[in-house]
């Protein structure tokens, strides 16, 4: 781990962005400034987007402010209980609080089938519980690739509370990556060889940069949904 970390210090460089020019500022509120002309993914090549462009998404603005507070006053209550942990059993997130939650208000579930319906085939089996994971303002989450024991091809995430980075690096080729802009209120889904070719991160408060500029970190909120295994 500490050799790709220092592999991927040498070898990230600002890089070329491909796609629609979209806005993707999610307002004062999170301190990250208008990215107009902007996609939401950049890489270390044209052919490394396009290749992925199928398996990698970022659906902004997925939830309105409405709808994000709606998570946070089921959510909060329960993960304030907790502490924030500074170490995980594989080693793989650092200043986290995390939860699974089964059963959910109407307004909350009426959201998560929208993330359902867009993200999963109809007729997929889906993991039941849906994965919460509070991140502390400090905290930041390693490059890793989720265990295929757990979960299967895809995985759908909201961002609540702030904007972030998440950077996928090709396991076997630390030299091709994709950076992805999390604004807030957004939705990722991650596919396929995205899944199990590449690692992903959050990365930290002062290392979050996208395309050469700064997206400053904040207690960040995911809700995570997944598909079974095949």
């Amino acid at each position: 781990m500490k050799v790709l970390l220092a592999v991927l210090k040498q070898i990230h460089k600002p890089a070329l962005c491909t796609g629609n020019p979209r806005c993707l500022s999610s307002g004062a509120t999170s301190g990250l400034l208008p990215f107009r002309d902007e996609a939401p993914m950049v890489g270390s090549s044209p052919e490394l987007v396009q290749k992925l462009s199928s398996q990698v998404e970022v659906r902004t603005d997925f939830i309105t402010e409405e709808e994000e507070a709606a998570f946070l006053r089921e959510l909060d209550p329960g993960l304030k209980k907790k502490r924030y942990e500074f170490d995980h059993w594989d080693d793989a997130i650092h200043g986290y609080r995390e939860t699974e939650r089964l059963r959910w208000g109407a307004a909350c579930e009426e959201i998560l089938n929208r993330v359902r319906s867009t993200a999963f085939p109809e007729g997929s089996q889906l993991l039941g519980p849906v994965h919460v994971i509070d991140l502390d303002k400090t905290g930041y989450i390693k490059p890793h690739i989720d265990s295929v024991k757990f979960c299967g091809s895809t995985i759908a995430g909201l961002s609540l509370l702030s904007d972030s980075i998440m950077r996928l690096v090709k396991e076997d080729t630390p030299s091709e990556w994709l950076d992805l802009l999390l604004s807030r209120r957004s939705l990722y889904i991650l596919r396929d060889q995205a899944r199990y070719q590449f690692t992903h991160e959050i990365l930290k408060d002062e290392e979050s940069v996208f395309n050469g500029q700064r997206v400053p970190r904040q207690r960040r909120i995911s809700v995570i949904c997944r598909n079974l295994p095949g």
